[in-house]
């Protein structure tokens, strides 16, 4: 299923817009009329389509981490390119100014904070828009409305630490994620915590966006406190459901609760 690229509302002066890329993938634009930003290409068509059809300039590039469903559209994109692309410190398809934790990257008059998530990948970063009311928090594939990203080369711990910090920013901030995978997340979430009411009425909503082919994002960090299982580690309803899927789990330990969760999405069908 396909979501037209319709604007997000955001700050005055600019547009995000979500552009969708291979099946599930979302390639988040900002603009401003003239400059663009894009986070995470994965593949060059969907971007460059809307370059030539709004008339813009390529000005930045953000990316957060180095997989193919991020980057693949890198190298077609870069005749286009005018501006630098920041990115983690790993191997990208071409040269990237590599970001650290507390970098701020700055661009067309907005800032971004670059904070260290690895748990994905071991460089994986995520990028915090400043100064603004209703931050856009660029997470790529480290925090997903009602889930998180698979622990590839990382560990538990790490990953758990990188959602603990992504978790602290403001209620207010806007989760723009790499994928659209909310509807199934939801199914999984809903039998981790079946009483939990605001997932069930996020769930409805979710339904109706995507039966109009919209995205079901970006999310807030107020909601997903409420209703991501993976950020509710210390939740009662949440560590009784970790201990009655596995018996014996310390449910006071809460990277022991994290890595249960995570193993339990894995094999759900």
């Amino acid at each position: 299923m396909t979501s037209p690229n319709v604007p997000v509302e955001t700050e005055p002066g600019l547009q995000l817009l979500a552009l969708p890329a291979l099946s599930d993938n979302i390639i988040w634009m900002l603009h401003d009329g003239t400059h663009a930003l894009v986070v995470d290409p994965g593949e060059s068509a969907p971007v460059a389509q809307i370059i030539r059809e709004k008339n813009l300039h390529l000005t930045g590039v953000l990316i957060t981490h180095h997989h193919f469903d991020h980057v693949d559209g890198l190298r077609e994109l870069q005749p286009l390119l005018e501006g630098p692309v920041w990115g983690p410190n790993e191997a990208l398809p071409i040269p990237a100014q590599a970001c650290s934790d507390g970098q701020v990257v700055r661009w067309a008059g907005t800032s971004f904070a670059v904070i260290d998530v690895p748990g994905h990948t071991l460089g994986h970063v995520a990028f915090i828009q400043q100064e603004v009311p209703a931050p856009l928090l660029f997470c790529g594939d480290t925090l997903f409305s009602v889930g998180c990203g698979k622990v590839f080369e990382g560990t538990p711990a790490q990953m758990f630490a990188s959602l603990e910090r992504l978790a602290a920013l403001p209620d207010s901030t806007r989760v723009c994620c790499a994928h659209e995978y909310t509807l199934n997340n939801l199914r999984w979430a809903r039998t981790v915590e079946p009483h939990n009411e605001a997932s069930a009425h996020h769930e409805a909503w979710c339904r109706t966006q995507r039966d109009q082919h919209l995205y079901t994002l970006p999310s807030t960090l107020a909601l997903e406190r409420r209703i991501n299982p993976f950020l509710r580690c210390s939740q009662p309803d949440v560590v009784a459901a970790a201990q009655q899927h596995a018996p014996g789990l310390d449910g006071h330990d809460k990277v022991a609760v994290f890595s249960c969760l995570r193993k339990w999405k894995n094999e759900f069908r």
